[in-house]
């Protein structure tokens, strides 16, 4: 027994030891091979400052506006999310509005570069009195002149590269999928324009033109012809960035400074600070050395809890350091619980180690309901919600699993070191 409890000690100061290494300002950068992490803490807008951006629908074709902007909203969500984990924050406005907000990223354009490309997708075949275009990669007019067609991205579901299976060499090519819709109006277009081209329009200028070859009435189309399969992956982001359920166009664009500044953030960390030195005067003074014990776990807690924000890595706002600092006080909660059992198992007249075991089995239910029921509250808020909110859920969230490890194994390991030892008094005296 007193072996095992040595190895789970060593293990705790292992972990301890890596978490104070990411937690180091100037964190070390591992790499193993092709793997690479990067420790830094990661700000949000409110801290940081970073970009706005804001776009304006187009809501004239629209059947059902609320459920068209909640579309819109979900794919400019799915584009800032593939970023990274960055606590972005993503809400309409008014009936056509969406403003994103990109913490850390400064310069507009690159920002805009970030999320993609959001314009309007449409389809245009040839006509002898149609409108000029420009080529979408170098800007120069494009041959013929063009009439758009009915068909739009609103009816293209998705755009994938694959492998052209018949041809000897392999060729990539770029499938289309459309909707019901979208099936109805391709074969109408292929239908008529066989043997001629069909341009397929992003933002005003032509990305693709590509000759129908035949009647398409599956849903399904394959643009051939490509040099490459860089060509043909950065054709399907085209054509994928321009499936939008309505139109949408960049209308503001704002460069935002930190909101709180770094004097408001020293504050809040003050405050943290006096909050923590405050429990640990409770703790001493209501339990003595556990209560001592306790501290110490709670400030392992606090190294493991950083060095996870880092690895993962979490944006941090003032709401995501709200959520850890509320963590902080369920730890303790967790702890309190667990003395108050010890003690009325050391009055019972229970020995001091059989003490500790009984408090910490009969505490472990009460416990575990209160952090599985806060868990699940983190949970839909972080599914149901964006922005400060969902780093709130998040940090609160890790906060309690990292919580229930110290409360329930590392200041547990602390008191079982004393147990059976000339120490074993300085337990009971709570």
């Amino acid at each position: 027994m007193r072996r095992r409890i040595w190895i789970t000690f060593a293990i705790i100061i292992a972990l301890a030891t890596i978490a104070i290494l990411i937690d180091l300002p100037q964190a070390p950068n591992w790499k193993l091979g092709t793997f690479h992490k990067e420790f830094k803490i990661h700000e949000g807008l409110d801290l940081k400052g970073g970009t706005q951006l804001t776009y304006k629908a187009d809501l004239k074709s629209s059947r059902n506006n609320s459920k068209d902007m909640a579309n819109l909203r979900n794919v400019f969500e799915q584009r800032v999310n593939g970023l990274g984990v960055a606590e972005s924050n993503i809400q309409t406005s008014g009936k056509d509005k969406i403003i994103i907000e990109l913490p850390g990223i400064k310069n507009i354009e690159d920002a805009k570069n970030k999320i993609g490309a959001t314009y309007e997708l449409l389809f245009m075949e040839e006509a002898p009195n149609g409108t000029v275009l420009n080529d979408y990669y170098t800007s120069q007019p494009y041959p013929g002149t063009w009439t758009p067609t009915k068909l739009t991205g609103r009816q293209l579901k998705s755009a994938m590269v694959n492998i052209d299976q018949q041809s000897l060499s392999a060729d990539p090519i770029v499938s289309m999928r459309f909707n019901r819709e979208g099936t109805t109006l391709f074969s109408e277009i292929t239908k008529k324009n066989l043997n001629k081209r069909v341009a397929i329009v992003l933002d005003g200028k032509i990305v693709s033109a590509p000759t129908v070859q035949s009647e398409i009435t599956s849903g399904d189309a394959q643009i051939t012809g490509l040099d490459s399969q860089d060509e043909a992956q950065k054709l399907s982001n085209r054509l994928n960035e321009g499936i939008l359920p309505v139109p949408a166009k960049l209308i503001g664009q704002n460069t935002i400074g930190p909101t709180l500044g770094s004097e408001s953030v020293k504050k809040s960390l003050i405050a943290g600070a006096i909050g923590l030195l405050l429990i640990a005067i409770f703790m001493i003074s209501f339990y003595k050395f556990p209560g001592l014990l306790a501290v110490i776990a709670l400030t392992f807690y606090s190294l493991f809890a950083l060095a996870i924000f880092k690895y993962i890595p979490v944006t941090l706002t003032l709401a995501g350091i709200a959520g850890f600092i509320l963590s902080i006080g369920m730890a303790v909660d967790a702890n309190i619980l667990i003395f108050e059992r010890m003690k009325e198992e050391i009055h019972s007249g229970k020995p001091i180690n059989k003490s500790l075991e009984e408090g910490f089995n009969r505490a472990w239910n009460s416990v575990r309901d209160s952090n599985a029921s806060s868990l699940i509250t983190c949970f839909i808020l972080y599914i149901l919600t964006t922005g400060f909110v969902r780093g709130f859920a998040l940090t609160l969230a890790i906060g309690i699993v990292v919580s229930l490890f110290t409360a329930i194994t590392v200041t547990r390991t602390f008191l079982r070191l004393f147990t059976n030892t000339r120490y074993e008094k300085l337990l009971s005296r709570m």
